[in-house]
C-alpha cells in the first residue's frame, strides 16, 4: 500500500487524487469522482471535499490503494 504523507490535520479527497497523479488538476476531481468508483475506508465516496485524516485508506481505480499518514509518522 502506498502512502500519502501530509503535514496538516487533513487533506481533501480532491487534493489526494491530484497528489496520486490520478488527475492533473483540481478541476478534474468532480468529473473523475463521477466517472470512477473511488473507495474511502471501503465505501464509495464522490465528495471531492471529503476530509481525509491519518489512517484513512483510499482505493483509486487503476492507481492503487493509499493510506494517509501524518508527516510525523502517525497513521
Amino acid at each position: 500500500m502506498n502512502e500519502i504523507v501530509i503535514d496538516t490535520e487533513f487533506i481533501t479527497l480532491g487534493q489526494a487524487l491530484k497528489l496520486t497523479d490520478s488527475i492533473s488538476s483540481g478541476g478534474m476531481a468532480k468529473w473523475f469522482l463521477h466517472e470512477y468508483d473511488v473507495y474511502v475506508n471501503g465505501e464509495v465516496d464522490q465528495r471531492r471535499g471529503r476530509k481525509l485524516y491519518a489512517g484513512d485508506v483510499i482505493n483509486i481505480p487503476g492507481n492503487g490503494r493509499y493510506v494517509i499518514v501524518n508527516k510525523n509518522g502517525d497513521k
